[in-house]
């Protein structure tokens, strides 16, 4: 079955903890979105808080993808760019499809809602993103259409002695 998405859902106590459970269960399968395994939901509580408030805020919208049962499948974060000669694009943060959907073809259903949903967006011309080096993101990415702009080598450091790159991608929506 497919994902139903649904950009800027109402934020109530089911999306919380079920972003919560989605962002801890991702990274502690080992997928790199600004954690290192082992996390609890409420290591990552935090940082989606400060994901709420710049929705509150207006600077971010929120992209959730539900399975069949209405669960938290997949989410993804858009960020407008603050800089007024960089309004043209926006950022796209914390990209995830749960372990359990994996392997579905679902992340590729979530980046094309992605692009989509920057399309309804007034003015945004293009999506930028980051991804840690050797985590095989790149690539995805890459099959998803966007193209390497620019690495800047080393600048994520996972753990003493493991530093990976830090890669930007960009999909232009013309």
């Amino acid at each position: 079955m497919a994902l139903t998405f649904r950009l800027d859902p109402p934020v109530d106590p089911g999306l919380r903890d079920g972003l919560l459970t989605l962002w801890s269960d991702v990274t502690n399968a080992d997928g790199a979105v600004g954690f290192v395994p082992p996390v609890t939901t409420e290591d990552v509580r935090p940082e989606l808080v400060r994901h709420f408030v710049a929705m509150a805020e207006g600077r971010a919208r929120l992209l959730v993808g539900y399975d069949e049962e209405g669960a938290v499948a997949a989410s993804a974060f858009l960020s407008y760019n603050g800089h007024r000669l960089m309004r043209h694009w926006l950022w796209l943060y914390t990209v995830m499809v749960h372990p359990r959907h994996q392997g579905k073809g679902y992340g590729r259903d979530l980046m094309a809602a992605v692009a989509d949903a920057a399309r309804s967006m007034d003015g945004i011309e293009a999506i930028r993103l980051t991804c840690r080096g050797g985590s095989g993101a790149d690539r995805f990415y890459e099959a998803c259409g966007y193209k390497e702009v620019g690495r800047a080598p080393g600048m994520i450091r996972v753990a003493p002695g493991d530093d990976r790159d830090d890669v930007t991608m960009l999909l232009p929506l013309g």
